[in-house]
C-alpha cells in the first residue's frame, strides 16, 4: 500500500488548524518539504510539546513525505526560544538529511507564505500555494500522524493546549470528540466565574461561550478568558456593530496596512482601503473588496495595529466572502517583491501579548502524561477542508476504537473519520456522530 493511501485511510489532516487532507499534498512533486513548528499563536504550546516528546515520529513523517514528493531539501522550522523542543529535534535529526531552521519569535511566523519565504527565500505567487514554488508544508503534528499512518494507526487523538484563565495551564493528548469543558476541568478548571473561549488561539481562533464544543482534528488549543476581557468584548460585538464603528471612526491612518504581513511580503493587501468600502451604500464596494482578496486573516490589523480598535480584519473577511460569491480570481501580477521594511516591522510575540492584555497568562503548559478519558464523543462530520464526511454507522451500532465511522463521498475532497474508542453510536445527525460508552 502506498503512503498516500495509508495517510488517506488514516484520516490525516492539517493538525495546525487548516485541516487540509494530508494525502492530497503527498501526491504532488516538490523539491522542499517544511515541517511547520512555528506555533505563532500566543500562549499555545502543543507544537512544541509534539516536537519535544514525539521528535522521532516527526522526523520519520517528514522523511516519508519527502520520499513521496521527491524532495531533496527537508526542513523542520521551529522557534529558537523553544529550547527543549529544539534540543529534542536536533537529536532526532542527527544522522539524517533533515535540517533544523530556527525562527525568531514573531507573529505570524507560521503563516505558510511567511514561512516559505523565511526558509527558502521564495515568494509564493499571489493567491497561490507553496507547491507553486516547489514546497510542501505540513504541521509537525500532521507529520507525526503520517508516521503513525505508515504503521496502520489512524488519527483518533489530538494534542491541545489549555491556557489562559485556568488553574494549571497544560497540554494534553485527548480523544477526538471530547468536550472542551472536560479538557478545561483537567487543567484545574477556569479561574473566572464566566469563562469564554478562543478556540485555536487569540488571533485567528473562534470566540465562543460554548464550553461543550468538541475537540476536532484541527483544534490546536483553547485560551480561556473572562467575558469582560477587552479583546473578548470586542470579538463578541455583532458584525453590524463592528462595521458601524469602522464606518464612523476610520481616519485612514494606514497602520493596518503598514503592519500587514502579506503587504510587507509584497502582496496587494491593503486593509485601510477595504475599510473605505464600509461607507459605500449603493455601489463601488466591490472595487475596494479586491484589496482583501489575498488577506490571510491573521488579525494583526484589528488586534494590534489599529490605534482606534476598529475591525479591518473583519471588514476583509466580509469582502472575501463577497469575492468568493462572485467567483473572483486574482488577475494581477504573478510575482511579488518584499517590502524594504519587511524585517523591521515584524511583530514580536511579547509585544503582541502585551497589546492583547494576556501577558499575565504567559505560563508554561507542559504535556501531561497519559491520555484524557471520556465516556462520550461528539464527532463533527466536517472537521477538515472540503466536503463533510458521510456517516457509515447507525444508531445503536457498536464500534471499535479506530473503526471507520464516516468517509467522504467518492472523488470528494475530505477525510475519513474513525471512532476514538470502543463505544455505541448514540446519535447520527446531519452534522455529527455521537458515541457513548455504555
Amino acid at each position: 500500500m502506498s503512503l498516500v493511501t495509508q495517510v488517506r485511510q488514516a484520516g490525516v489532516v492539517g493538525a495546525g488548524g487548516g485541516g487540509f487532507p494530508a494525502h492530497v499534498k503527498l501526491v504532488a512533486k516538490a523539491d522542499t518539504v517544511i515541517a511547520n513548528g512555528a506555533e505563532c499563536e500566543p500562549l499555545l504550546h502543543k507544537d512544541a510539546a509534539v516536537l519535544q516528546h514525539r521528535a522521532a515520529e516527526v522526523v520519520r513523517g517528514i522523511l516519508l513525505s519527502a520520499e513521496a514528493v521527491g524532495a531533496a531539501d527537508v526542513v523542520i522550522a521551529i522557534k529558537g526560544k523553544k529550547k527543549y523542543a529544539v534540543a529534542a529535534v536536533e537529536a532526532a535529526c542527527a544522522g539524517t538529511r533533515v535540517r533544523v531552521h530556527l525562527l525568531e519569535d514573531y507573529y505570524p511566523a507560521g503563516d505558510e507564505y511567511d514561512l516559505v519565504h523565511s526558509v527558502t527565500g521564495r515568494l509564493i505567487p499571489p493567491a497561490g500555494l507553496p507547491i507553486h514554488v516547489g514546497v510542501v508544508v505540513q504541521n509537525v503534528e500532521t507529520l507525526a500522524n503520517i508516521a503513525a499512518a505508515a504503521d496502520g494507526r489512524p488519527v483518533i487523538r489530538k494534542t491541545i493546549t489549555i491556557a489562559g484563565a485556568v488553574r494549571q495551564p497544560a497540554t494534553f493528548e485527548v480523544p477526538i470528540g471530547i468536550s472542551l469543558r472536560e479538557c478545561i476541568a483537567a487543567a484545574g478548571g477556569a479561574t473566572v466565574a464566566d469563562p469564554v473561549l478562543n478556540i485555536g488561539g487569540m488571533m485567528m481562533g473562534e470566540a465562543t461561550s460554548d464550553l461543550d464544543r468538541p475537540v476536532t482534528k484541527t483544534t490546536a488549543g483553547v485560551i480561556v478568558l473572562p467575558r469582560d476581557h477587552d479583546v473578548m468584548e470586542r470579538k463578541f460585538k455583532s458584525p453590524q456593530v463592528q462595521a458601524a464603528i469602522g464606518k464612523s471612526a476610520c481616519d485612514q491612518c494606514r497602520y493596518c496596512t503598514e503592519f500587514c504581513p502579506r503587504f510587507l511580503l509584497g502582496y496587494a493587501v491593503e486593509p485601510h482601503q477595504v475599510m473605505r468600502s464600509l461607507g459605500f451604500t449603493a455601489t463601488g464596494s466591490e472595487r475596494f473588496s479586491e484589496w482583501a482578496g489575498l488577506c490571510c486573516s491573521c488579525g494583526l490589523c484589528t488586534l494590534y495595529a489599529c490605534p482606534e480598535q476598529l475591525y479591518p480584519k473583519e471588514a476583509c473577511d466580509d469582502s472575501k466572502a463577497v469575492l468568493r460569491a462572485k467567483g473572483w480570481k486574482w488577475t494581477g501580477a504573478t510575482s511579488v517583491e518584499a517590502h524594504p521594511m519587511h524585517d523591521g516591522r515584524r511583530v514580536p510575540v511579547k509585544s503582541l501579548m502585551k497589546r492583547l492584555g494576556i501577558d499575565g497568562y504567559d505560563h508554561p503548559a507542559p504535556l501531561q502524561e497519559g491520555v484524557l478519558t471520556t465516556n462520550r464523543a461528539v464527532l463533527p462530520l466536517k472537521q477538515h477542508a472540503g466536503a463533510p464526511a458521510l456517516a457509515k454507522v447507525d444508531v445503536g451500532q457498536s464500534v471499535a476504537a479506530g473503526q471507520i465511522i464516516a468517509e467522504p463521498a467518492p472523488d470528494a475532497l475530505g477525510a475519513i473519520i474513525h471512532a476514538p474508542f470502543g463505544a455505541t453510536v448514540e446519535a447520527v445527525t446531519a452534522t455529527a456522530i455521537i458515541l457513548r460508552i455504555t
